[in-house]
């Protein structure tokens, strides 16, 4: 298992290794050479712990891994520990993958939960008072505070700033793990049920973590900016 227990700085620093369909032939005839119509062949030689379908395997998703591993744990050390906690299960519980969805979306799902159990560790014992951030409401249901300034013209333009950017990184980070991980899925893309199964939540839970990340977001960035989060 040297592979994944040593991960090719090549790859993860951008330049994504180049899939080489030829090698592999199913019956020694023709040669594998579409990547997306084989890919089923590949995991079927991987389940049967065929390691040139391995280095394959990691060679299609080692920097997609990282990306995501990367949003999520947000630095290189971290996010590299990741990818060979990634890379080692899907060497070691590739059998498991019963095909009832994409690869790709099993390979998501094994980043996702790698990355928040590495979170977790490490934010043991720490606390954020996200409450102090989401809005306040008096008892008519009206907003606590009045009047209730948009103070999020311009957002894209201010997005573009570095020290911008630093806040919503630092406010992001201090989410729970889950809630990152949800906010951050979603960024990318992926929708509520995907999300959901990815990390063993109902949809309407992935409704409601991303409904507060969304809030406690919002608040920091109106902290700020100069305004009441309430």
């Amino acid at each position: 298992m040297e592979r994944a227990a040593s991960i090719d700085r090549e790859p993860i620093s951008g330049k994504r290794a180049d899939f080489n369909p030829v090698i592999i032939k199913e019956d020694g005839g023709a040669s594998l050479e579409d990547e997306n119509a084989q890919e089923s062949f590949l995991v079927r030689r991987l389940q049967a712990g065929d390691r040139q379908a391995f280095d394959l395997i990691f060679s299609r998703y080692v920097n997609q891994v990282y990306r995501q591993a990367l949003k999520i744990m947000g630095n290189e050390a971290d996010a590299e520990e990741v990818v060979q906690e990634v890379f080692l299960t899907v060497y070691e519980k590739a059998k498991g993958f019963r095909g009832r969805a994409a690869f790709s979306t099993w390979i998501y799902r094994v980043t996702l939960n790698a990355a928040v159990s590495r979170l977790r560790r490490q934010k043991k014992g720490e606390t954020v008072d996200i409450e102090e951030y989401l809005p306040r409401f008096r008892e008519d249901g009206h907003h606590l505070v009045r009047p209730v300034i948009d103070w999020s013209s311009g957002i894209e333009e201010r997005l573009m700033d570095a020290e911008f950017q630093g806040i919503v990184r630092e406010a992001i980070d201090q989410l729970p793990p889950v809630d990152k991980a949800v906010l951050l899925s979603d960024f990318d893309g992926f929708s509520n049920r995907e999300i959901g199964e990815a990390l063993g939540l109902s949809v309407q839970a992935v409704k409601a973590r991303l409904h507060r990340g969304r809030l406690f977001l919002r608040g920091k960035l109106a902290v700020y900016s100069g305004y009441s989060p309430t």
